[in-house]
C-alpha cells in the first residue's frame, strides 16, 4: 500500500531535521580569538612552502607556489623586442597581477581593480633591483601572476615575489640574485611571521620585506598600519632570517627542475 502524502515527483527530505545554529565568530570552532596565543604555529614560524618551477610549457619561465591557503601561478614571457620605435637603453619589466573570481571569500569581478595594481607595483619594486635590465636594451619582460587562492594581501605580495623570482630564474634571465620575500605582523605585543588574513586583520600593523639573501641586500619594504621604529626593525630582522630559509627552498627547487 502506498504511503500517504508521498510524492514521487519530488526528492523528499529527511524525516527528521534540525534548525541551523548561528554563533558569533568567537564561538565558531577552530577560529582564532584576539588575545589568545597563535594557533598551530609559533610566532616566528612560517607556513610550509610548495614550489614547482617550469609548470607552464608555453611560457619562457614559470613557477607555482603554494603556502597553505595562498596559491599563485606565475608565467614569464621574454625578453622580446619592444613594439615602440623609440630606443631604450634599458629593458622594461612589466608585472600584471590578476585574481581569479573564486580566490577570495567574496567573489571578485573579472575586471582589474586598484588592489591588483597595488600588488603589481609592490612586486615590481621588489624585483626590479635584481634584474639586469641594462643588458636588455629595447626589450620587454612580461610577468603575469594569477592568484588562485588568497589568504591576505601580505601573503600575496610575499608569495608572488617568490614565484616571480623563481620564474625569472627558470626563464634564464640574468639576475644579480634571487629575490625572496617574507611578511610580518605585530599582534598585541608580539611579532608574527607570515600572518594569515585573519591575523593581519587583527594586527596593529604589518610589513613585507623583500631582499636578496645571497648578497644581504634589501630591495623593498612595504608597510601598512601603525608600528613603532623598534617594531619595524624587529620585523625586518625576523623577515631577513626567514628569507634565507626560503632562499634554500627556491634554490633546491630550481636545481631539481634543471
Amino acid at each position: 500500500m502506498a504511503q500517504t502524502g508521498f510524492d514521487r515527483r519530488r526528492i523528499n527530505g529527511p524525516e527528521q531535521s534540525h534548525p541551523p545554529t548561528f554563533g558569533t565568530q568567537d564561538e565558531v570552532e577552530g577560529r582564532w580569538i584576539v588575545g589568545q596565543p597563535r594557533k598551530a604555529r609559533k610566532p616566528m614560524d612560517i607556513r610550509p612552502i610548495f614550489l614547482q618551477p617550469g609548470l607552464i610549457d608555453q611560457a619562457n619561465g614559470s613557477a607555482y607556489v603554494e603556502t597553505e591557503r595562498t596559491k599563485i601561478a606565475c608565467a614569464v614571457y621574454g625578453p622580446r623586442q619592444t613594439k615602440s620605435t623609440a630606443y631604450h637603453e634599458k629593458g622594461k619589466l612589466n608585472v600584471e597581477v590578476k585574481f581569479t573570481p573564486f580566490s577570495c571569500e567574496r567573489r571578485r569581478a573579472p575586471m582589474r581593480d586598484a588592489e591588483d595594481r597595488s600588488l603589481a607595483v609592490a612586486i615590481h619594486q621588489a624585483l626590479l633591483p635584481a634584474v639586469q635590465v641594462e643588458l636588455l636594451p629595447k626589450s620587454t619582460i612580461d610577468i603575469f601572476l594569477t592568484i588562485i587562492e588568497a589568504d591576505g594581501i601580505e601573503a600575496c605580495v610575499a608569495a608572488g615575489t617568490v614565484a616571480a623570482s623563481t620564474a625569472l630564474a627558470d626563464a634564464g634571465i640574468e639576475m644579480i640574485g634571487l629575490v625572496m620575500s617574507c611578511a610580518a605582523a605585530v599582534v598585541e605585543q608580539e611579532t608574527w611571521l607570515d600572518p594569515t588574513e585573519e591575523e593581519a586583520r587583527s594586527a596593529r600593523g604589518s610589513l613585507v620585506l623583500s631582499c636578496m639573501p645571497a648578497l644581504g641586500t634589501v630591495t623593498s619594504v612595504w608597510q601598512s598600519g601603525k608600528l613603532r621604529p623598534e617594531e619595524v626593525l624587529g620585523c625586518m630582522d625576523a623577515c631577513q632570517e626567514r628569507c634565507s630559509d626560503i632562499h634554500s627552498v627556491v634554490a633546491q627547487a630550481l636545481l631539481e627542475n634543471a
